[in-house]
């Protein structure tokens, strides 16, 4: 299977070029066919000419230059829809995630042929390191209420880092989210619809480099809206959108 790997970019020039490297090596050591796509938010900073000068020593780096709207879900959904893999991973700019992760996530995708594996940082093995504690919190209350309500084990919903096949990007289609509710609508979608995932342990390391671009207090009611939304898919919709046999 040919791996995807979206990674938005907005303002990273300190991050990016740390990321893509040790991404670029890691799946090179364990012959990952593979591809590199970056959007880029349409960043102020620096962070096209980084893109520019990584791709003479990273030759499966895609990148774009999302110009509008702008913001985490529309660069995410940029690059959703124009990656070229069997599967397609979303991870973060600022090195959070570890790439050695995503190389478990691949063989567990590919070892049980599950639509999607999704990391978790809060079951056993996983870890999460220089978390903000108020972040903490708010983070495990609300995975806290997606799992009572909708009815799942899951404990990590809100963990952007996750792999998918094509046909479950295609079919938990249309995506709705803008911002980074984004990261609840991909898993809670393929959930309720009915594709089949696995749970892999992953770590978490803050960024060394820039500021955070989620900001809480502009995400509650975006984060709620698309658990109602999921809900009211999940309860009301008779199976229409559920994955059929031929997906």
């Amino acid at each position: 299977m040919k791996l995807s790997v979206v990674i938005p970019a907005y303002n990273e020039e300190g991050s990016i070029a740390e990321t893509i490297n040790t991404l670029y090596a890691t799946l090179k050591k364990y012959n990952i066919e593979h591809e590199i796509v970056v959007t880029n938010d349409n960043s102020k900073d620096n962070t096209i000419n980084v893109l520019q000068e990584l791709k003479k020593t990273v030759p499966t780096l895609v990148y774009y230059t999302n110009t509008g709207p702008n913001g985490f879900g529309f660069a995410v959904r940029y690059g959703l829809d124009r990656f070229t893999g069997d599967c397609v991973a979303l991870m973060m700019a600022d090195l959070s995630d570890d790439p050695e992760d995503l190389v478990k996530f691949y063989n567990k995708m590919i070892g049980g042929n599950y639509d999607c594996v999704f990391g978790s940082r809060f079951s056993r093995g996983g870890k999460v390191i220089d978390y903000p504690r108020v972040k903490l919190f708010i983070n495990r209350l609300a995975n806290f209420i997606v799992r009572t309500t909708v009815g799942i084990k899951y404990n990590d919903t809100t963990n952007a880092f996750k792999l998918y096949k094509r046909e479950t990007i295609k079919g938990i289609q249309p995506l709705l989210a803008p911002h980074f509710n984004l990261t609840l609508e991909l898993p809670l979608k393929a959930i309720v619809r009915g594709y089949t995932y696995a749970v892999v342990p992953n770590s978490w390391t803050n960024r060394k480099h820039g500021e955070s671009k989620l900001k809480i207090k502009e995400m509650g009611s975006r984060y709620f809206f698309i658990l109602l939304y999921c809900l009211i898919e999940k309860f009301f919709s008779r199976g229409d959108y559920k994955k059929t046999q031929q997906q």
